[in-house]
C-alpha cells in the first residue's frame, strides 16, 4: 500500500510543479520529500520513484509527440543516434527522468534512515 501510495504521490506532485514552470529537476524535490516522508526499504523507494517519473514522462512525451505527428523527435532522434527512431527517444527521455528520480527517492529513504538512527543515537545517550 505505501508502494502505491508513493507512486501516486510522486506523480502527482512532480506533475504540479511541472505545471508551474520550475526547471525541468524540480521535480526531484518533491520526489525527495515523497520517499522522505514515506517510510520504504531503500530498494522499494528506488523502484517506485523511478516507475512514477518514468511512467509520467512517457505518457507527457507520447502526448506532446503525437501533438506534432512526430515531427520534432524524429529530427531529434535522427541527431542521436537512435538511426530517426522516436519511440526509442521517448524512452530514453522516460529512463533519464525515472533515474534521477529513482535515485532522489533512495537519497529520501537512506535520509529517512539515517534521521531516525541519529534521534535514537541521541535520545540513548542523552538520557
Amino acid at each position: 500500500m505505501k508502494l502505491i501510495t508513493s507512486i501516486s504521490l510522486t506523480i502527482l506532485l512532480a506533475f504540479a510543479v511541472g505545471l508551474f514552470e520550475f526547471p525541468w529537476w524540480s521535480f526531484a524535490i518533491t520526489t525527495l520529500a515523497v520517499f522522505t516522508a514515506i517510510p520504504q526499504h531503500p530498494g522499494k523507494s528506488f523502484l517506485a520513484g523511478f516507475i512514477s517519473i518514468f511512467c509520467l514522462w512517457v505518457v507527457l512525451a507520447i502526448k506532446i509527440d503525437l501533438a506534432n505527428e512526430h515531427i520534432l523527435s524524429a529530427k531529434i532522434a535522427a541527431i542521436l543516434p537512435l538511426n530517426g527512431n522516436y519511440t526509442l527517444l521517448i524512452l530514453l527521455t522516460g529512463i533519464v527522468g525515472g533515474l534521477v528520480a529513482g535515485f532522489s527517492a533512495l537519497s529520501g529513504s537512506l535520509l529517512r534512515k539515517a534521521m531516525i538512527s541519529k534521534k535514537k543515537k541521541t535520545f540513548k545517550y542523552g538520557n
